[in-house]
């Protein structure tokens, strides 16, 4: 069984033990934003470089890009200095970004509809959406928001890449943790690991290739 596979089946577990319904303030919060994302992508009156920008500073206020980073390196969290944790979240937050820009511009679409979500707490919940398109390849992409003092905020995105829904900040924190544990904890590994996948994804996209996640893999 493939990592990916594995990962695809534990979504899958997670996503059937949870019970029913967010609330209704959940899902309009999701769909409202995620379609001023779409928005974005879609406007042809910005440049590419605008267009980045544009969309860099409304999903930092959409997504909790601390949380996030945080959870991807578990542990280490706690042992990096205040200097090396501030250069991580710099470098994590601009690749994951792209992440996000990239895979979702592949998928360039009408509008993103609510088709489902359930709670796994009062603060927790997933929410189901699908990108509809014109040419029927209609995307699915679910999105865990938490609540904190009445604010929504999405902690993790999952994105439909080979086939399986793979939770982004779950498939990077098994490959963050796999190489800090190898380099002993070394910020300074991780970060130009994260620097040059980066850097990869941006070329692949220039160069018009499908930059998938596992062509990024930081566990090599």
């Amino acid at each position: 069984m493939t990592y990916k596979t594995i990962l695809a089946s534990a979504a899958a577990i997670l996503a059937f033990s949870l019970p029913a319904f967010a609330d209704k303030a959940t899902e309009d919060y999701v769909e409202e934003n995620a379609n001023e994302v779409l928005r974005t992508l879609n406007d042809p009156a910005l440049s590419a470089s605008e267009r980045t920008s544009t969309f860099n500073a409304y999903m930092d206020e959409f997504t909790d890009m601390r949380a996030v980073s945080n959870f991807a390196i578990g542990k280490y969290a706690r042992r990096f200095s205040p200097e090396e944790l501030e250069r991580y979240r710099e470098a994590f937050r601009t690749y994951a970004l792209a992440v996000y820009e990239v895979q979702l511009d592949q998928y360039r679409g009408e509008s993103v509809v609510v088709t489902g979500s359930t709670d796994r707490n009062e603060r927790d919940s997933i929410v189901d959406t699908t990108i509809r398109r014109a040419d029927g390849k209609d995307m699915d992409v679910r999105w865990r928001v938490l609540t904190r003092n009445g604010e929504y905020q999405v902690v993790d995105v999952a994105l439909n890449l080979e086939g399986n829904l793979i939770w982004l900040a779950i498939e990077q924190r098994a490959q963050f943790l796999s190489l800090l544990d190898r380099q002993n904890g070394s910020a300074d590994a991780l970060i130009n690991k994260i620097n040059s996948m980066t850097a990869k994804l941006r070329a692949d996209q220039a160069a018009g290739r499908n930059p998938g996640l596992g062509s990024n893999d930081a566990s090599e």
